[in-house]
């Protein structure tokens, strides 16, 4: 099924049908919950709400081969290869509350390798979706498994939910870590070890 408002070119949003009609669910939504949308500081709400949304969940027009493209290279190189310390933001679909964190991905080639800043655009894309962690780490390692065809790949992810830290259980220090692991990174004892152990080590190791 088509989604209700269409992807828009540039970094400025036209006024489409869909974000019209978001925003005007935002004005209903803002006198259900007792304001006033009628008041200076409201007036524009709606179609900001509406146009940020949009930026927020733009991962569901791309694939990771979109923003992967062309940067994938022929490369006998066989070592590991980490990037980590990725940020990303998302939104809980529970609650449709941010999480916010970072990841650590890392792969074994076989034969090709991927240009080191499509990584992080990898995350964008599945992070830019409402999403629960779990499967957002899954898809990450999926992807990549995908377009590299690697001997290994491993992904952690480290977040914060606010739907812990505002409601609920209103714990503000909790942390959700989660893995994937493909390949030698499962397979292979001293892999894993050597790639959990990077990932956690603290952000200022070997600076």
């Amino acid at each position: 099924m088509p989604r209700a408002f269409p992807p828009v070119p540039s970094t400025k949003l036209e006024p489409t049908p869909g974000l019209v009609r978001y925003a005007e669910l935002v004005h209903e939504q803002l006198a259900l919950i007792g304001e006033d949308p009628a008041r200076d500081g409201l007036l524009k709400t709606p179609e900001r709400v509406a146009k940020a949304m949009r930026w927020l969940t733009k991962g569901y027009e791309q694939t990771a081969m979109d923003v992967i493209g062309d940067a994938l290279f022929e490369e006998e190189h066989s070592s590991m290869v980490m990037v980590r310390d990725i940020e990303l933001y998302s939104m809980c679909e529970h609650h449709m509350l941010p999480f916010f964190g970072k990841a650590h991905i890392a792969y074994i080639p076989d034969g090709k390798i991927v240009g080191l800043s499509k990584l992080p655009r990898v995350v964008e894309v599945f992070s830019r979706r409402l999403q629960v962690q779990e499967r957002l780490t899954e898809q990450v390692a999926d992807a990549l498994e995908e377009a590299l065809g690697p001997r290994g790949v491993g992904v952690v992810i480290e977040a914060v939910h606010l739907c812990m830290m505002m409601r609920g259980v209103e714990k503000q220090n909790s942390r959700t870590i989660t893995s994937a692991l493909r390949g030698e990174f499962r397979d292979d004892f001293k892999t894993r070890d050597e790639f959990l152990r990077l990932a956690h080590a603290p952000a200022s190791a070997g600076r």
